[in-house]
């Protein structure tokens, strides 16, 4: 997939077994089983090359400035890790990468990347869950190292060592690359692997299809797009991953989905993280996830904020009309103080100065240290009485 400290050693194969055990039945596959914790391979070897690749990008990666260095986040989502791989759980480094897209990966030695892109979109725990237990799944299967061996080039070989590199990396080529390491019948079975993983660790499953719904949304809502999304080109489709993952929850249904807890621990980042969306620059999108999340927190002045933000600058017939909107519902809301410069920003291009100025004024009372005071003094003073 285009990406402190609670132990849980122990197996959890046992707790989710059943479901996988019935889905599986019904498609003639084998049940599966936890393996055994993996031995470093020979520095000689194809696998001990991959390894050694990934520790170096791992050193890379505790230097980065994107890597998220909170503690209780941390603590939070490496404790959801431990929880999937059980009694992988001391083999597994989770790093959280300032990122602004849906990604995470799982290197063969242990190396965890989850993305802040991600974080943002998941709704609750356990769809974060969903999206970790895959990416055990992929790690637990071996997956990266049966690539490695059928790989008949030095260029083939070379797109499995990027699958989980660009550390930290900012664009689209870091999605890319991981997004198409894998085959569609490795993310199949990473899918199960997963939500039984999810499932013992007492997740509801009914949560992994969801996360194709909401990304299927954003990718239809933007009719610019000249191709499909990276991520549905190389994974199963859509439709197919649905109804696979949603039958298989319904053989074994219950668990927590833990949405106020998750909420409140990712509450700190979120302006940061709307920002960065905003900034991503692809405007459809961001208001599909952005109109998503204010329908199910109608309240949330952050997501009114940025969804203002992306409707001015979008620019189209009656944004600005959308943006103004915006504003006000998320200064009445508990928005962000950026809220009342946003509509200093709209009331100032419609020439309605004494609004402008009012909304201005909020804005410096409320955010009298803000890095663009003295911009929005002179908007004041150009304003007048």
């Amino acid at each position: 997939m285009k990406r402190r400290r609670f132990l849980a050693a122990g197996c959890l194969c046992g707790l989710g077994a059943p479901l996988l055990a019935r889905a599986q039945a019904q498609e003639g596959a084998a049940e599966w089983h936890m393996p055994e914790r993996f031995a470093r391979p020979e520095s000689s070897s194809d696998e001990g090359g991959l390894w050694s690749l990934m520790d170096r990008e791992e050193a890379r990666l505790r230097r980065s400035p994107f890597t998220i260095r909170d503690t209780e986040l941390h603590a939070r989502v490496h404790g959801m890790v431990c929880n999937l791989a059980g009694s992988h759980c001391p083999d597994v480094r989770t790093y959280l990468m300032h990122t602004p897209y849906f990604n995470a990966s799982m290197a063969p030695n242990g190396m965890m990347q989850v993305w802040s892109g991600l974080m943002l979109r998941v709704d609750n725990e356990a769809q974060l869950a969903a999206v970790l237990g895959h990416e055990v799944g992929h790690y637990l299967a071996r997956h990266s190292l049966e690539q490695l061996r059928t790989a008949k080039s030095h260029a083939a070989a070379a797109t499995v060592f990027a699958m989980f590199g660009a550390v930290g990396a900012i664009g689209q080529v870091g999605v890319l690359a991981n997004f198409s390491g894998y085959s569609r019948d490795h993310e199949r079975e990473a899918d199960r692997i997963g939500l039984t993983l999810m499932r013992g660790a007492g997740y509801d499953p009914a949560q992994a299809s969801r996360i194709w719904e909401n990304l299927l949304l954003e990718s239809k809502a933007n009719p610019a797009a000249n191709r499909p999304s990276p991520l549905f080109a190389s994974h199963p489709a859509p439709e197919e991953r649905m109804e696979v993952l949603e039958k298989l929850a319904q053989a074994n249904p219950g668990g927590v989905t833990k949405e106020s807890e998750w909420s409140q621990a990712v509450k700190p980042f979120l302006h940061e993280w709307l920002a960065d969306e905003v900034k991503r620059g692809q405007r459809e999108e961001s208001l599909a996830l952005l109109g998503r999340k204010i329908a199910s927190s109608p309240a949330a002045g952050e997501y009114l904020y940025a969804r203002a933000e992306t409707y001015r600058l979008r620019g189209n017939e009656g944004d600005l009309d959308a943006a103004l909107a915006d504003y006000l519902a998320a200064a009445g809301n508990a928005g962000p103080a950026e809220s009342h410069r946003g509509l200093g920003t709209v009331y100032r291009a419609r020439k309605q100065m004494p609004e402008a100025k009012a909304s201005y004024q909020r804005y410096l009372e409320l955010a009298p240290a803000a890095p663009d005071a003295a911009m929005i003094k002179s908007y004041l003073e150009e304003i007048g009485t």
